[in-house]
């Protein structure tokens, strides 16, 4: 039985400095609180987000019981962080679409949609916003900071851009930059979003139009690399839809649905068209691109977790290829280059990338014991 959780917001007036050298004021960042902040405020806990989430990061709705927070198998009572015992905070990034100030949103400067105006974010621009609010709630130091993937990758960054602020750190199905090949991935995607005719150059709001055969594809896109070789086999293979009366069984049509993997992609394409936004999703992609912490040590990832403090759980799952095991390990290398206090899983898992939101109790152990061994330790 998961709790109701209660969306809040706050404005932000004073101007954020992007690392682009935009800036953005009068911003709104959604968030939600599970559990309770203790006197001293040392049990705060910040959970990162992917792509595709939000600041729902765990219970329900009152008026929407179906709403499950996208990681409630992991955040509640008596779960691996466990909100009896820490203060969880889910923020929704700067940019997206699901209640913080976002493309979608009026320019304060302009009295306009900001549409494809909206500045570029990156990740360690979310991280600055995210310790805005927690300065607005009083929180000095978080006891930790999670994300899986995306959200990975901001609590890395929160380990170097705010060291002192940071006594833990749980990095799970991540990795310190994005490889060739996954940007490769996020441009094919962004161009089909790019060429859909109804995108009108990202002022799509105003044609009162979505670019939804642009999501669809990108959204198909990227299922396929959620998805590990033999999960896809094992759930899809080669079945048909709708096998007709002949002796393959095939339509033999260029444009009918005939295999289960296509229906499948189509319905995922066509759930993600209708709520997410298309400018939103070309800045996360992008941010997923510009994130390299290394990048200004002339690629030493060592010298650049040289400033992290904190204590740090890496978490990989093997069939994971779009953010590989090894990808990890190179963290947990730097990290232990540095002297650091580092302690790694690699789970044998068959989901790829979707592993981390997923019910596997080794998993989920290895966070809880994390928790109730380590982080729990600084807790007052």
């Amino acid at each position: 039985m998961s709790f109701v959780a209660t969306p809040q917001s706050m404005t932000f007036d004073a101007p954020l400095q992007l690392q682009s050298g935009a800036q953005i004021r009068g911003y709104q960042l959604a968030y939600e609180t599970y559990g309770t902040l203790n006197a001293d405020k040392s049990n705060a806990v910040l959970i990162c987000h992917a792509l595709n989430a939000s600041h729902h990061v765990a219970g329900v709705y009152a008026e929407q019981p179906g709403n499950l927070g996208w990681w409630d198998n992991m955040i509640g009572p008596g779960k691996p962080v466990d909100t009896d015992k820490f203060f969880v905070i889910g923020v929704n990034n700067l940019g997206s679409c699901f209640g913080s100030t976002g493309p979608m949103h009026i320019n304060p400067d302009t009295g306009k949609v900001y549409g494809a105006d909206f500045p570029v974010v990156t990740v360690e621009d979310w991280v600055n916003a995210q310790a805005r609010l927690l300065d607005a709630l009083g929180i000095e130091q978080l006891a930790a900071v999670m994300g899986g993937s995306l959200g990975g990758m901001q609590a890395l960054s929160w380990t170097l851009q705010h060291p002192q602020r940071v006594r833990h750190a749980v990095v799970v199905a991540s990795a310190p930059n994005l490889n060739a090949e996954n940007i490769a991935f996020n441009e094919v995607a962004r161009r089909a979003i790019v060429t859909d005719p109804d995108f009108h150059e990202g002022h799509f709001y105003q044609h009162g139009v979505v670019p939804k055969r642009g999501l669809r594809i990108a959204r198909m896109i990227g299922h396929i690399t959620y998805l590990s070789d033999d999960v896809m086999n094992e759930k899809f293979g080669r079945e048909l839809r709708n096998a007709v009366n002949s002796p393959t069984g095939y339509k033999y049509s260029t444009q009918d649905v005939e295999f289960q993997i296509e229906s499948y992609l189509r319905y995922q394409g066509d759930k993600f068209s209708e709520y997410f936004d298309a400018n939103t999703y070309l800045l996360i992609t992008r941010a997923l691109d510009y994130f390299d912490p290394a990048r200004a040590h002339g690629g030493d990832l060592a010298k650049a977790l040289a400033v992290a403090r904190c204590k740090f759980l890496l978490v990989s799952f093997t069939t994971d290829w779009r953010f590989s095991p090894a990808r990890s390990r190179e963290i947990v290398q730097g990290l232990i280059a540095n002297g650091r206090d580092v302690s790694y899983a690699e789970i044998d898992a068959p989901h790829g990338h979707d592993a981390f939101l997923l019910d596997d109790p080794r998993y989920l152990n290895v966070v809880r014991a994390y928790f109730e061994q380590t982080v729990a330790g600084g807790v007052q």
